[in-house]
């Protein structure tokens, strides 16, 4: 069992289920990791099983927040590196990967039949034509940024010729490349666009074969924090410790980034504590009401977010699943707030406008320029991005059983086991080269967040 001294439930760690530790009366606050995750609906008796049949959200809708001044304890390390590749422009990438990035999902199968030719990478996707407005901009940032990933020695941005996001207007958003690293193809210029496209893969592996790994300042790092089929161990084993991870990195003057907005709400008031000014509290709170507007708009409620799994692995309420969901986040300063496309600029941690959707999340860091992301699961899954995806298990379980999905188990952290240095050696081994159970799979996929019509 696992006890805060001020809760009034513990978490059995075989099931992940909560019991009292006393006596509840019906509209009292439960209460785990210090905070209220929701009431009782009805009287609880000591020992009692506490989940959906007496326990309810205390979510309803917007609220109103006040800026206290954060003080930081700021220590910056500088004897950490890895060995990544430093771009000319100045970026540096872990991989040295050639990408096909695709403007529309007509070419999808144009990719896939590239990606097989050549070993570059495809990402399909179905958008890139008839969207609209937001849409329409929200594909081609997106894409953007996976064509500027400095992952990517290369990079192949395939066409059709007649959609929407045709190349012409896609390099009005793109902006000034490299013309050695990215290469253009519209499929209905040619021939043969098959040959085409080999064609101008070789000759950007050539290009990207110029690259070697260096030794690079551990500062120069970016990590994405995401965490997907939760237990109620989540909060207690892997996203600690990928919180402490995170505050370790940014010590050393790394940068990481925290999303999945919904999954925010019922702890956003912890992350507001720590904006480094009101400026940066201001568009946290916007950040998060704007989110609830696109529930509401929706005619949807601001709390239904704990799926099926969430619940058969113990949390309850979206409270309970947030407060555990932004532990990832550590302890340190916001530097930042990023809307959905943006690009990481600051070192430290930035929040990222984007929903929970483990596919569009993932999708979401990676655009925004992280080198990895680190997903933390209690109940499992195989999904990766198209940067190294570090899979970390709640439980001893699931890093069993499923060890061809699963990087790193966090289960030890219950024995009293001091995993962090183990953790942080890893992921810099990840940075170095070593390849995630995504990469040894093949696991790379992509979705684009969508809020309108489709022509």
């Amino acid at each position: 069992m696992v006890i805060n001294k001020k809760d009034n439930v513990e978490v059995n760690l075989t099931n992940g289920h909560k019991y009292a530790l006393c006596d509840i009366k019906k509209g009292e606050n439960i209460i785990k990791y210090g905070e209220a995750i929701g009431h009782a609906t009805e009287d609880i008796k000591k020992g009692e099983h506490v989940h959906t049949h007496n326990l309810k959200t205390n979510l309803s809708g917007k609220i109103e927040y006040s800026y206290t001044k954060f003080t930081p304890e700021k220590k910056i390390k500088t004897d950490k590196t890895f060995k990544g590749y430093l771009r000319p422009n100045g970026d540096v990438g872990i991989r040295n990967d050639i990408w096909i990035v695709n403007t529309v999902g007509c070419v999808n199968k144009i990719s896939e039949r590239l990606s097989k030719e050549t070993g570059a990478f495809s990402f399909p996707h179905p958008f890139g034509c008839s969207q609209l407005g937001d849409d329409h901009k929200t594909t081609q940032l997106i894409l953007k940024g996976l064509v500027n990933h400095p992952n990517a020695g290369g990079v192949l941005v395939l066409g059709l010729g007649c959609e929407n996001n045709n190349i012409e207007e896609f390099k009005k958003v793109l902006g000034k490349v490299d013309e050695n690293r990215v290469k253009f193809l519209n499929c209905q210029d040619f021939d043969d666009e098959i040959s085409e496209g080999i064609k101008l893969i070789n000759e950007l592996k050539e290009y990207a074969s110029n690259f070697e790994r260096e030794d690079i300042p551990v500062s120069k790092l970016k990590v994405g924090l995401k965490c997907g089929g939760s237990d109620a161990l989540s909060g207690i084993t892997a996203n600690p410790l990928v919180g402490r991870f995170s505050d370790m990195l940014i010590s050393y003057g790394g940068s990481c980034v925290l999303t999945e907005v919904p999954e925010m709400f019922g702890a956003e008031h912890l992350l507001m504590k720590r904006c480094k000014n009101e400026e940066i509290f201001n568009k946290t709170v916007s950040l998060v009401n704007n989110f609830k507007d696109y529930f509401t708009n929706h005619n949807q409620v601001v709390y239904e977010n704990p799926s099926p799994g969430n619940k058969a692995g113990g949390i309850t309420t979206l409270e309970e699943k947030s407060l555990g969901c932004i532990q990832k986040g550590g302890q340190g300063e916001i530097v930042d707030v990023l809307n959905y496309g943006d690009t990481l600029k600051e070192n430290g941690l930035s929040l990222l406008n984007g929903p929970g959707n483990d596919i569009v999340a993932i999708t979401n860091l990676t655009a925004c320029g992280v080198h990895m992301v680190l997903f933390t699961t209690g109940r499992g899954t195989p999904l990766g991005a198209p940067v190294p995806t570090v899979k970390v298990a709640t439980n001893e379980n699931l890093a069993t059983k499923k060890s061809s999905w699963i990087d790193f188990d966090a289960s030890p952290v219950l024995n009293g086991e001091d995993l962090d240095e183990k953790f942080f050696d890893y992921i810099i081994q990840v940075a170095s080269g070593k390849e995630t159970k995504n990469e040894i799979n093949s696991y790379r996929e992509i979705s684009i967040f969508k809020d309108s019509i489709v022509l």
